[in-house]
C-alpha cells in the first residue's frame, strides 16, 4: 500500500475527511508531502511534481526561498513569541505603506479570514451601517458574514451557503454578479442608506480565474463614494502577486480598506488589513471597534514578510519573467485546443492561470459553472500522473513562482497537451 494512502486512512479516523482544509481533498486520496524546494514538491512515496498550487498563491518566491529561510533562522534564535511589540512590526508597516499608498495605517493579523472579518467589522463600525455587498463566487474566508455564494471549496462541494450560518447574519449580506455594473448599481442604490461596504476580489481567483473589466472596478469606486460606503479590496491573493503594489498598483484604483495575506508571508501565516487613517483610527485601543490577536505580528511571520517585501522591491523584473512564462504555457495550450477543436478555454493574468472545460468566455460565476467539472477532475489526475500538481478543484487558480524554470514550462506544456488528448479518448 502506498504510504500516502496509509496516512490518509489513519487521518480519516481523526481528521474530518482526512484533511485540515477541504480544498486538499480529492479521490481516491491526496498525496502526502514529505518536502518541497523551489518549484518542486515531493510526496512520501518518492514522487516529484512541478507545483502550480504554490500554497494557493502564497509562495511567490517558490518553496523555501533562501531569503525567507535565512531570515527565519535568525528570528528563531531571537525568540518565538513575545506578547509585546517589536521594531520589525514597525518596519513591516512602513514597507506595506510604501507599496500600498492607500494603506495609511495597517493592523497585522494571521490569516486572510481574520483580515476580511475584521475589515468588515471595522467598515460597519465606522459607517454605522449594517449591509455588506459581495459578488457571486468571490471567497473572503469561511466566516459567517461572507460565506454566502462563496467560491473556493464552498463551490467545489456545492455549498454556496454553509450550514451553521445564521439567517439573521446572512440577510445583511447582499450578492451581485461579478463584472455586472448595472446590476451592482441597482443593488447599491436600493440599499444605499444601510450599505456599509462593498467587498470584492479585484481579480476573482477563488472561482477559477476571472479577470475584471476595468470599468467594473472603477464603477465600484464611484458607487461607494456616491453612497458613503467603504470599498474593500480583498487582495489576500493578488497582494504582492499581481504587482508589488497588488491590484491597486496594477489597475490604478485605490480602495478604502485592503486585506492582504498569502504572498506577504512567503509561506508563513500572516495577513493584514489597512486603509484610510480616518477609518483605521476606529480600531481599539484608539476607537470602539475591537480587534485583537495573540499571534498578530508574531516575530517569525513578521521577519519572513520583511524578507519577502525587501526582495520583491529590489527585483521587480521577476514579475515580467513570471508573466512571460505563463503566457508561453497558455498561448501554446490555447493553440493546441483550437487545433484539436477541443471544448476548453484558458484565462490568465500575470503569474496566474486556469483552464475551463467550456466554450464560453469567462466573465462571471455563471460562466464558470458551465465548465465540465468531471472533465476537470480527469484532467487533474492526468496531470498528476505526469508529474504536474495543480489545484484539484476547478474553482481554484494555478500560480507561477519565481522558482519555476524554462524547463518546468516546457514539461508543463507537454503534460497539459497530453492530458487534454487523453480526455478525448
Amino acid at each position: 500500500m502506498a504510504l500516502s494512502r496509509e496516512l490518509y486512512e489513519r487521518a480519516k479516523k481523526l481528521i474530518p475527511g482526512g484533511v485540515n482544509s477541504p480544498v486538499r481533498a480529492y479521490d481516491p486520496y491526496p498525496f502526502f508531502v514529505k518536502r518541497a524546494e523551489g518549484s518542486k514538491i515531493y510526496d512520501v512515496d518518492g514522487h516529484e511534481y512541478i507545483d502550480y498550487v504554490m500554497g494557493y498563491g502564497a509562495l511567490l518566491l517558490g518553496h523555501s526561498p533562501r531569503e525567507v529561510v535565512s531570515a527565519l533562522r535568525d528570528a528563531v534564535e531571537d525568540g518565538l513569541l513575545y506578547g509585546a511589540p517589536t521594531e520589525d512590526e514597525v518596519l513591516l508597516a512602513e514597507r506595506i505603506h510604501k507599496l500600498y499608498p492607500s494603506i495609511e495605517m495597517v493592523r497585522l493579523t494571521n490569516t486572510g479570514l481574520e483580515a476580511t472579518m475584521h475589515a468588515i467589522r471595522l467598515a460597519r463600525g465606522y459607517s454605522g451601517k449594517r449591509k455588506i455587498l459581495k459578488f457571486e463566487g468571490c471567497y473572503h474566508g469561511a466566516h459567517d458574514t461572507l460565506l454566502v455564494k462563496a467560491g473556493s471549496g464552498a463551490l467545489t462541494f456545492g455549498i454556496p451557503s454553509s450550514l451553521g450560518v445564521l439567517e439573521d447574519l446572512a440577510k445583511h449580506t447582499l450578492v451581485s454578479r461579478y463584472n455586472d455594473i448595472e446590476l451592482t448599481e441597482k443593488i447599491v442604490k436600493e440599499n444605499k442608506d444601510d450599505l456599509a461596504a462593498i467587498i470584492v476580489e479585484p481579480v476573482a481567483v477563488n472561482v477559477g480565474l476571472i479577470k475584471p473589466k476595468i470599468e467594473f472596478l472603477r464603477s465600484l469606486r464611484e458607487l461607494t463614494d456616491d453612497v458613503d460606503a467603504v470599498l474593500i479590496f480583498d487582495e489576500v491573493v493578488t497582494g504582492f502577486r499581481l504587482a508589488p503594489g497588488g491590484a491597486q498598483e496594477y489597475y490604478n484604483i485605490r480602495a478604502d480598506l485592503t486585506t492582504l495575506g498569502k504572498a506577504l508571508g512567503g509561506g508563513l501565516p500572516i495577513s493584514a488589513f489597512g486603509g484610510r487613517e480616518e477609518i483605521m483610527k476606529n480600531l481599539s485601543p484608539l476607537g470602539k471597534v475591537y480587534q485583537a490577536g495573540t499571534y498578530s505580528g508574531n516575530p517569525l511571520s513578521t521577519r519572513a514578510a520583511l524578507a519577502v517585501l525587501k526582495y520583491i522591491e529590489g527585483n521587480r523584473h521577476l514579475y515580467n519573467e513570471m508573466k512571460l512564462k505563463v503566457e508561453k504555457i497558455c498561448k501554446e495550450v490555447l493553440e493546441f485546443i483550437e487545433d484539436k477543436k477541443l471544448e476548453a478555454t484558458i484565462t490568465y493574468l500575470e503569474s496566474m492561470f486556469q483552464i475551463f472545460f467550456t466554450s464560453r468566455e469567462i466573465y462571471n460565476y455563471e460562466d464558470v459553472k458551465t465548465s465540465d467539472i468531471n472533465k476537470f477532475k480527469t484532467y487533474f489526475h492526468n496531470l498528476l500522473k505526469s508529474g504536474v500538481f495543480i489545484p484539484p478543484s476547478q474553482f481554484e487558480t494555478c500560480f507561477m513562482s519565481t522558482a519555476h524554470t524554462h524547463r518546468d514550462v516546457e514539461e508543463t506544456i507537454h503534460s497539459i497537451e497530453n492530458s487534454l488528448m487523453k480526455l478525448e479518448k
